[in-house]
Parts: structure tokens; sequence; C-alpha cells
């Protein structure tokens, strides 16, 4: 392949990483989620500068993308809880990259 042709897909692959997560609060979300499971107050809780449907539209959007997953429990209220897929367990790596690189260049 060329090396312009490289680099063209080098960014069409970005673009499609920002479409899932390029949602306002999604690295905040998955770095929760990271910790394990949780109920949707809890999640609320943790991530408390997130109103409330900033929150609800966010799992939406990762839990369609195939990031997060929503389970529900027939209990009475219906329990749900978040957590992440496999897809997302993925991204911890990606996500822990970030964070060394946010740590070393942060206060520009």
């Amino acid at each position: 392949m060329e090396p312009a042709k490289d680099e063209e897909k080098g960014f069409s692959n970005i673009c499609s990483v920002l479409q899932i997560l390029g949602a306002k609060w999604a690295f905040l979300v998955i770095a929760e989620l990271s910790k394990g499971p949780k109920r949707f107050k809890q999640l609320h809780r943790d991530v408390a500068v997130v109103r409330t449907q900033s929150l609800t539209d966010v799992l939406r959007h990762l839990e369609n993308s195939g990031i997060v997953r929503r389970e529900v429990f027939p209990t009475v209220p219906v329990t749900v809880q978040y957590s992440l897929t496999e897809k997302g367990l993925d991204f911890q790596a990606a996500l822990k990259e970030m964070e060394k690189w946010a740590a070393k260049w942060g206060n520009l």
C-alpha cells in the first residue's frame, strides 16, 4: 500500500474511534466502569459533574457502540447495571496511555 493510502486509512480509523468515543462524557464513563459494574445511581454519583440526561445519552451511545453492556434484573423496582463489554475493556490500555500523556503534558 502507498504511504498516502496508509495515512488516509489511519485517519479513517481515528475518525471511526472518535465517532464512538467522542461523546462528551464517554471517557469519564468508561474510566468509572473500568473499576467494575455499577448501577445508574452509583455511576451518577461517581461522575457527579455529568447531568442525568447527559449520562443517559452517553450510556445509550456507548451501549449502541458495543462498549457498554446494560443488564436488567427482574427485581422490584427493576435493577439496571452497567459494565464494560470485552470491547470496552480492551480500550483500557489506550486510556492508560492517554492518562500518562495527560500527566506529562497536561499543563500546556
